[in-house]
Formats: structure tokens, C-alpha cells, sequence
């Protein structure tokens, strides 16, 4: 058989290749070569072979049948044999696979190597993908050769041993002997590579502190070395190493915390900044100093350094300035105040990660002092920040004007400036917890129904403020048209000047369905405010039916109790087929108005003629009706946060039509929107009339019965055509 090419041959030819397809080719007729060469046991060119595939592999291509052929090359007696096989098993195995476990033998025999670059290549490789069951066997050849005169094995055996301890921590108390002598160590390479990955491991050399301390001095104190100088910085790799191992033994130990004090002082106050190495060694310092027991002026110290760094023209020192005082702002919240007004100048940052990290940080720092001056920073932040920024910016306003707030009206104004700025952006409970708070504000009625009037003159777009601005108008609009108001002056406005602008949120184009629904629940309730009786009903009449579906067919939903007694089946029948009598809803004190969407959805808005409301219900409760020709869906959803059980729908329609209900889908309509309930009608029409029907909602909520009636007499006709 002819000799195989060589790797640099292969390399040559593969990058002569113009398209992928012909890549893969040449790969796969090699593939096929090699594989020919493996059964056929030509140890001659093994060697060549693997390292061929394993170039292969590099390039994305799958080389797992060259495993067993690594596994023969590191038993070889062979040094170049050996090495190609070590890299092999790097590359192609892990602890995952069982045949890494075969050359557990090969690897302790190696380590006892006379040659110590074959001793190497076991301890890189054990050190690389050794699992838990070959760490344990081969823990003890480790830790022999991590005492060796050797300092090119002691080296590459501490590498080892870090590997090991990570498989199998139990082993920890094993290499503890070996770690101190790892101290005495003059070469910074050795410390740093060894000794320096090794004790990070430990959380039992709470001892060799005053060692860390003095190792850590003679760096920082030490004149210029050229073998170790980093920018002018003595080795700063191996003081990274030794602060973070500081950080780790002085976490919870008061002892080890007040051996350090000093030494982190001194690096904190003599690391020279000017260069992005000395950066490094002071961040590090910061970590270290905020994670041990450090005294309060050694805190204040990390926190200026960390407000130094907000200064610097380097983005990512920035970024990481706010993160680490992020991270420190609840535990030395005086200190990180003294660098509020730079902290708010990082708003204006560029770099929206920076402004991120910033805004959090500036409503962490928020508390009842400064509380007037930081929202009037973050307010105007909101006005001219991304999109992306307006609802996580206007939720931290909305939380710190209800924690902070020094007064009711301040609390309030804040609140419709975040609304009027960016309403489009805020939480869904957004509107439902403004109008607690105007609801508890007794006093501020009339200044609130004031300002949200003269608000919704200047801009409708911002829904959930109109949304608000409605439901005042409805409650306090008498207050609104008397003048009563005493915080400002009070403006004049007539009722049929109120009654244009809630009737102009009826026909815009930037009302959603529920912000119609809060303005025309806004208008009745006036009919009880407002001595304009005539033109509510009108305007009920008018934009409750002809808007919304083009006909005369606005029926209300009656909310009643249902009787303790449960009446027969017949007999909801017929009083569900007999006259539904519209007198009856001026002597409820709670009515539900039922309309129809030109979506061919049922959305449900309580009214309350006689009492003022203390929450509203516009899109708390929604049942959506869709219309395919003679088959009507219901599907029923509950937004509110208790489940609906015993949930019932009847319906009923004239003799000419027949009607077939079927079994709906479940009983229980689950709460805040988890679920629905759906349900089909069949309705038969031989006679192709305007379909009239008549249906009843029973349900419980709350372990109250509810009983809903309704009336639809305007279904599209194209459905029934």
C-alpha cells in the first residue's frame, strides 16, 4: 500500500479547494484512506494518520474513530508517538465517553517517566480531561511530582493538581503540604501558573495570610524589574492571583480581614492608574476589600476609587464602576451617595449599557431626602431616553414616588408626568393603582380632575392617561365645571365643553376599545352629575350602538344576584325568553353595558348610577364572540385574579330559527387570562331572517352567584346569507 501524504501536503491541498462541496470531498476520500490504514494495524504510519485527522477535526469534521488509534500511540514507546497521541485523546475524548478510562494504566506509568517530557505530556493530559475516577487513581503520582526538584514538572504538576481538586475536593487536604512550599518560589512564572491557580482552591490557608500579605508588599514596594514589569507595574498578574485568593480566605473571618486591611490599603493608594493595568489591580483591590470584613474607611476608599473610575473615558471601566457600586449601594449607601451627581451624569452616556446600569443605580440611591431632586433627573431622563428605557424607567418612578412620596399632590403630579410622557410604555396596573391613590386623596379631587382635564386637551394619545383623565371626569366632573378647585386657579368649563371632549375620545382614531369603554363609562355616570340628561342618553344612544356596530340594538347586561334558591331548568328557559325590562337598571346600584365590536367581541364596563367608584371594571372582564355563518364560538376569558366556577351560557332565539348548544369545554374560567372557556352554537335558519337572540351568563365569583342577561339584535348579515 502506498505511503499516505503527509499532513503539510493535506493541509495544501484542502486549501486549494473553491467551494465547501469540494472540501468535503477531499476530506472524504482521505477519511476513507486513513480509515483503510487503521484496520489494516499499520503501525508505520499511524503516527501521520492521526495528527491528519486530527487536523480534520479542527476544521469541524468528524473524527471519533481515531479515539482507539490515540490510545495506541500513547502507549508507544516512541516520544513523537506519544505526543501526537496525548493531544488526541485532548481533543477527541472526555470524561463522558468509557474509553478514556483505558488509558488510565498508560498515563501512570508515564508519570513515572525517567524522561520528564513524557511526564509532561501525562500531567497536561490528566490536567485537561481527566475524570473524577482517574483523578483519585493517579492523585498520588500528582502530588509526588508537585514536590520534585523539578520546577518544570512542579509546574505543570500544580496545573494538574488544580484539576484535580476540582474533580474530587475531598483530595483538597492531600496537596495542602505542597502548596506552602509553593510560597518560596522565586520565579513569578512558577508562582503565578502554579501556586497561584492552585490556592484558590483551598479555603483552608486561612495561615498562610501574613505570607499572602508579605508576598503582596514585596511586589508593590518592590523598584523596577524588567523580567516582571507590566506597563510599569510589577508583575500584575501574580497580584491579581494573590487578591483574589485574599478575597476568598478573608470572606467571614475577622482575623484574616484585619491581616489584610493594610496591605489592600497601600495597593489601593499606590497602583498607578494611568494605565489600564494598574485598573486591574484596583478593581481587584475594590472586589477584595467589599467581599472581606474590611474597616468602614477601607470601604469608603474602594467606593471613591470605583467613583474615579466613572470619570474615565474607558466605556468599560465605566460600566464596571456601576455594576460593582450597584452591588454595594445597599450596604454603604451614604458612601455611594457622594458620587450621586455623577452617577445621574451617566444618564447622558452614549452607551445604553452604561445608561442601563446607570438608571438602576440612580433609583437604588433614591430615599426621602433627595427624593425631589433624582425624580426631577430621572423624569427628564424619561422624556428624551430610548424606547427601550420608558417602561423599566417609568415602573422605578412609579415605585419611588409611592415609597418616597413628600406630599399627595407632589405624588400625583409625578405620577401624570410619567403618564403624559411616556403612557404607552407603563404597566398595565398602571391605571388601576392611579386611581386608587386619586380615590384616597379626598382634598386633591377637585385639583386632580383639573389637571387631567386640562391634560387631556393638550394630548389624547397616551391611552392610559385618557384612560384616567375619563374615569376622573366621570367621578368628579361636578367638581370640574363648579370651580371648587383651591390648589391652583381654578378654570372654567361648562358641562357640554366636558361632554365634547369625552364624546371626541369616542370617535378618535387613537382610542383603544377599552379607553371607549372608559369614556362612555365616564358619560353615564355623569347623568348624575351633570344636569345634561338629554345629551348623555343621546350620546349613549348614539355612540354605544351606531359606532361601534351600525345599528339601534344597545342592550344592557343586568348584574344581579342570584336567588338562594335554585329555580328549575324551565324556568330560567322562560325567564330567559321573557321581556327584558330596561326600567330596571335606574333602581340598580351597579348595571353592566353590553356592546358588540366590530371584531365580534362582547366587552363588559360597570356603571354606577348612584355611588362613585372605587375601582374600575373596563377590561376586567371580556367575552369574545367570533362568527363563522351559521356556527357561533364563545370563548370566555377572566382577567381578574379569582377563578369563575359554575360558569353557565344559555341562550335563546325565536321559533323560526332551531338552536343546538354544545357541552362547553370546562365549567371554571380560569383567572388572569390562564385559560378560556369555549363553547359552540349551532344555529339553523331556513328561512335566512336577521338572527335575534337572547342569552344568560351564570357564574360564581368570589363565592358570589352572578346572573348576567343580554340581548343581541344585529348580527352581521353577510352570516346568515
Amino acid at each position: 500500500m502506498p505511503a499516505p501524504i503527509r499532513l503539510r501536503e493535506l493541509i495544501r491541498t484542502i486549501r486549494t479547494a473553491r467551494t465547501q462541496a469540494e472540501e468535503r470531498e477531499m476530506i472524504q476520500k482521505e477519511c476513507a484512506a486513513i480509515r483503510s490504514s487503521f484496520r489494516e494495524e499499520d503501525n508505520t504510519y499511524r503516527c501521520r494518520n492521526v495528527a491528519k485527522l486530527l487536523y480534520m477535526h479542527m476544521l469541524g469534521y468528524p473524527a471519533h474513530f481515531g479515539q482507539l488509534e490515540c490510545l495506541k500511540l500513547i502507549a508507544s514507546q516512541k516520544f513523537t508517538d506519544k505526543r501526537i497521541g496525548y493531544l488526541g485523546a485532548m481533543l477527541l475524548l472526555d470524561e463522558r465517553q468509557d474509553v478514556h478510562l483505558l488509558m488510565t494504566n498508560c498515563i501512570k506509568n508515564d508519570l513515572n517517566h525517567s524522561t520528564q517530557y513524557v511526564q509532561g505530556l501525562a500531567l497536561c493530559t490528566l490536567g485537561c480531561m481527566g475524570s473524577s475516577e482517574m483523578c483519585r487513581d493517579l492523585a498520588g503520582e500528582v502530588e509526588k511530582l508537585l514536590k520534585t526538584s523539578n520546577s518544570y514538572l512542579r509546574k505543570k504538576a500544580a496545573l494538574c493538581a488544580v484539576h484535580v481538586i476540582r474533580k474530587v475536593p475531598e483530595l483538597m487536604e492531600m496537596f495542602l503540604p505542597a502548596t506552602k512550599n509553593l510560597l518560596s518560589e522565586k520565579n513569578h512564572g512558577k508562582t503565578t501558573g502554579g501556586w497561584g491557580q492552585l490556592c484558590p482552591a483551598q479555603r483552608a490557608l486561612g495561615l498562610l495570610v501574613p505570607q499572602l500579605v508579605r508576598i503582596l508588599k514585596n511586589l508593590i514596594m518592590s523598584g523596577y524589574s524588567p523580567e516582571h514589569d507590566v506597563s510599569g507595574i510589577s508583575d500584575p498578574f501574580l497580584q491579581v492571583r494573590i487578591l483574589r485568593l485574599l478575597r476568598i480566605l478573608g470572606r467571614s473571618d475577622d482575623d484574616s480581614s484585619e491581616a489584610m486591611n493594610d496591605i489592600l490599603a497601600q495597593v489601593a493608594t499606590n497602583t498607578e492608574t494611568s494605565k489600564n493595568v494598574g485598573n486591574a489591580i484596583l478593581y481587584e483591590t475594590v472586589l477584595t476589600i467589599m467581599d472581606i470584613k474590611s474597616e468602614s474607611g477601607l470601604r469608603v476608599l474602594a467606593i471613591n476609587i470605583l467613583g474615579r473610575f466613572l470619570l474615565n473615558n474607558d466605556k468599560n471601566i465605566r460600566y464596571v464602576a456601576l455594576t460593582s457600586l450597584l452591588k454595594t449601594v445597599q450596604t454603604d449607601h451614604n458612601a455611594v451617595q457622594r458620587h450621586r451627581s455623577t452617577i445621574v451624569d451617566c444618564l447622558k452616556d452614549l452607551d445604553v449599557s452604561i445608561k442601563r446600569r446607570a438608571m438602576e443605580l440612580s433609583f437604588a440611591l433614591v430615599n426621602g431626602n433627595n427624593i425631589r431632586g433624582m425624580m426631577k433627573e430621572l423624569l427628564y431622563f424619561l422624556d428624551s431616553c430610548d424606547p427601550e428605557f420608558k417602561a423599566d424607567c417609568a415602573s422605578g418612578v412609579f415605585l419611588a414616588a409611592e415609597k418616597y412620596a413628600p406630599s399627595k399632590r407632589w405624588h400625583i403630579d409625578t405620577i401624570m408626568r410619567v403618564l403624559t410622557t411616556a403612557g404607552s410604555y407603563v404597566r398595565d396596573d398602571s391605571v388601576p393603582n392611579l386611581i386608587q391613590l386619586i380615590t384616597n386623596s379626598v382634598e386633591m379631587h377637585a385639583y386632580t380632575v383639573q389637571r387631567l382635564y386640562k391634560a387631556l386637551l393638550d394630548d389624547i394619545s397616551q391611552q392610559p392617561l385618557v384612560q384616567v383623565s375619563s374615569w376622573c371626569i366621570g367621578e368628579y366632573g361636578d367638581l370640574l365645571v363648579s370651580g371648587q378647585c383651591e390648589e391652583e386657579e381654578p378654570i372654567q368649563v361648562t358641562e357640554d365643553e366636558v361632554l365634547d371632549v369625552l364624546e371626541g375620545l369616542l370617535v378618535s382614531n387613537l382610542s383603544t376599545p377599552v379607553t371607549r369603554g372608559y369614556s362612555l363609562t365616564a358619560i353615564m355616570k355623569l347623568s348624575t352629575r351633570f344636569s345634561s340628561v338629554n345629551r348623555i342618553k343621546k350620546v349613549v344612544s348614539i355612540y354605544g350602538s351606531i359606532y361601534l356596530l351600525g345599528g339601534n340594538d344597545v342592550v344592557p347586561v343586568i348584574q344581579t344576584t342570584l336567588p338562594t334558591k335554585p329555580a328549575s331548568a324551565g324556568g330560567e328557559l322562560l325567564d330567559l325568553l321573557g321581556d327584558l325590562s330596561l326600567s330596571s337598571r335606574t333602581s340598580l346600584s351597579l348595571s353592566l353595558l353590553f356592546f358588540l365590536s366590530l371584531t365580534h367581541s362582547f366587552t363588559f364596563f360597570l356603571f354606577s348610577p348612584k355611588h362613585r367608584w372605587t375601582q374600575p371594571w373596563s377590561g376586567q372582564l371580556d367575552w369574545f364572540l367570533f362568527f363563522h355563518c351559521t356556527v357561533i364560538t364563545i370563548h370566555a376569558t377572566n382577567t381578574t385574579e379569582a377563578d369563575m366556577t359554575e360558569f353557565v351560557f344559555q341562550a335563546a332565539v325565536p321559533k323560526t330559527f332551531q338552536l343546538q348548544l354544545l357541552s362547553p369545554s370546562s365549567n371554571i374560567v380560569p383567572a388572569l387570562n390562564q385559560g378560556s372557556v369555549t363553547q359552540v352554537i349551532r344555529v339553523l335558519n331556513p328561512q335566512k331572517q336577521q338572527l335575534r337572540m337572547r342569552v344568560k351568563l351564570t357564574y360564581t365569583h368570589k363565592g358570589s352567584p352572578v346572573q348576567d342577561l343580554a340581548e343581541v339584535n344585529n348580527f352581521p348579515p353577510q352570516s346568515w346569507q
